[in-house]
């Protein structure tokens, strides 16, 4: 698993799709690799209708199943973000602030698996989450909860030489409209790249999804980033960071001459996109673009 870059055709024909495979085929020597189809489903909460409740704000949530993990976003309007609490906290200070303040953020990202775990547990618990865009009031909880599905990506997954993977979907609507495609390329050599640019694009990536883009006139193409400093926010976990900032015991010291000296060795970091949080990252930038299209 390598670095991704993302990027999304707004306006792509209902031929785009086999408009890009058939470059990737001629023009890079491209091999398939099966399938890329992914799932989005839409949730609001109904605390309001508790009574006695003072909620301001419904919250959002979106579930999108990528393979056998299900990756949520919760979304809290009336709580701050993790920078806006620390630009408001004492200089020096700013750990503590975060450990206390507040019981949780804006936004919340979590991983789930396997598929269809999450409407059995907020049936489990009788949550009241609903679909965005159900039809129908009278229906069952149950009913309710299984049928969010609004956002399919439906497409194809290509390998060029060892060191890409790229993979190209129509964006499509729960009534089989298509709303554009959505392409990604990976490069596999490196598990992670800090971009100089303070968006977090990246020119080896945006050369070669421009590379697989057919010569289309008025073709509207925009990169989907997000910059380190703000995947930082999205992946800080609370309990994480307070088990670093207690005490540590010191390294004991190994007298064995046979003993094998690893303490040089660095494993795979948290945030390294590789395994599962690649495709974290993945289904987070797709979920955020899509959602800026107002189609979640």
């Amino acid at each position: 698993m390598g670095f991704t870059g993302l990027a999304r055709w707004t306006n792509a024909p209902g031929t785009g799709l086999e408009s890009v495979r058939n470059n990737l085929l001629v023009n890079h020597n491209a091999q398939p690799r099966g399938k890329w189809s992914l799932s989005i489903k839409s949730y609001r909460s109904s605390l309001s209708q508790i009574s006695g409740s003072n909620i301001t704000s419904e919250r959002n949530m979106y579930a999108l199943t990528m393979d056998e993990n299900v990756f949520i976003l919760l979304e809290d309007p009336a709580a701050p973000s993790r920078t806006d609490v620390q630009a408001a906290a004492v200089p020096g200070q700013e750990e503590a602030w975060l450990q206390n303040n507040p019981p949780h953020y804006r936004t919340t990202f979590l991983t789930l698996r396997p598929p269809g775990a999450l409407e059995q547990l907020l049936e489990q618990i009788k949550a009241r989450w609903v679909p965005v865009r159900s039809t129908s009031t009278s229906i069952g909880q149950r009913n309710l909860l299984g049928g969010g599905q609004q956002l399919t990506i439906e497409g194809h997954i290509f390998a060029i030489g060892t060191d890409w993977l790229v993979r190209i979907g129509n964006v499509v609507l729960a009534g089989g409209q298509v709303k554009g495609m959505l392409l990604e390329a990976e490069y596999l050599p490196l598990p992670v790249l800090h971009s100089a640019v303070a968006d977090g694009t990246s020119e080896l990536l945006s050369n070669l999804l421009i590379s697989i883009l057919p010569n289309v006139r008025d073709a509207k193409t925009a990169a989907v980033t997000i910059s380190d400093s703000q995947w930082e926010d999205v992946l800080w976990d609370r309990e994480e960071d307070m088990k670093g900032t207690k005490n540590v015991d010191e390294q004991e010291q190994n007298n064995d001459p046979y003993a094998w000296d690893d303490t040089d060795i660095t494993d795979w970091k948290r945030g390294d996109w590789v395994g599962v949080d690649r495709d974290k990252r993945s289904a987070f930038l797709i979920v955020g673009a899509l959602r800026s299209e107002g189609l979640l």
